[in-house]
């Protein structure tokens, strides 16, 4: 696991970076993203052991997606949770980790590491988490988490997501992506409150979503986007919301002013 728990020897400049944010979330200057309790109470079952052997039985040799920006070097770690139809969390990517990742991540001073976190509430996130995986498994998750963002307006409204996911990359590249797809009939797995409910249709990168989910619920993950950063081994508490660039980018120097 990154980081580690809080630690009582944190330094005055580590409370200060906690309250900073703390205090932009009573100030009302984090804006909240699609919370979880939006989609409780809709009683949908878990996904059965049926469902689960099904999904085993299909998973192919592929390695784990690699779904991050940066250096591991870097000092300062931020894991996100995002679903790729929410529209806070395209805010967040088109206004806030757009310009982290252009100044800091290439910096080398920040490093990111996304999880998918699709609501039941979204009818597309689930199999947009799995064309972003799918793309992930031939070096092109960049390309697509920017075109799902860029484009999400259009996509949710059609429900076309193989156009944009084509779009952004070579056509050679694209056809791996087809292939890994070709079992991923809609809807893809996603979160409800009382646990991942599976699809129907499962396919070889279900399990790295679900993963997400998992740990997404240990963290917890109470909307979307929800980010933790860690930095000198500590883990800082969770945020959720929409929270601007130059907002951000001043806790990060807190941070690093340590």
């Amino acid at each position: 696991m990154l980081g580690g728990s809080k630690s009582d020897s944190k330094s005055r400049h580590g409370w200060r970076a906690v309250s900073a944010l703390g205090a932009l979330l009573a100030a009302g200057l984090l804006f909240g993203g699609t919370s979880l309790r939006a989609v409780a109470g809709g009683g949908q079952k878990t996904a059965s052991a049926a469902s689960h052997s099904k999904a085993a039985a299909t998973e192919s040799a592929l390695a784990a997606p690699v779904k991050v920006y940066g250096s591991k070097s870097a000092p300062v770690t931020m894991e996100i949770f995002t679903d790729y139809q929410c529209p806070t969390c395209g805010a967040f990517f088109e206004q806030t980790l757009r310009q982290m990742i252009n100044d800091y991540v290439a910096a080398g001073k920040v490093y990111i590491i996304h999880h998918d976190f699709p609501l039941q509430m979204h009818a597309y996130s689930g199999q947009a988490a799995r064309w972003a995986n799918a793309a992930a498994e031939v070096g092109q998750f960049e390309n697509v988490e920017a075109a799902l963002y860029d484009n999400q307006a259009a996509w949710t409204a059609s429900g076309n997501l193989e156009k944009y996911v084509s779009a952004a990359m070579p056509s050679k590249d694209f056809e791996r992506v087809k292939k890994i797809m070709e079992p991923c009939g809609a809807p893809g797995p996603v979160d409800a409150p009382t646990g991942i409910v599976a699809s129907p249709h499962p396919c070889a990168i279900d399990s790295y979503i679900m993963q997400d989910i998992k740990l997404g619920m240990q963290v917890p993950v109470t909307g979307t986007p929800t980010f933790v950063f860690y930095y000198k081994g500590q883990r800082y508490p969770a945020t959720s919301g929409m929270i601007s660039w130059p907002i951000l980018k001043s806790f990060i120097d807190s941070l690093m002013s340590q």
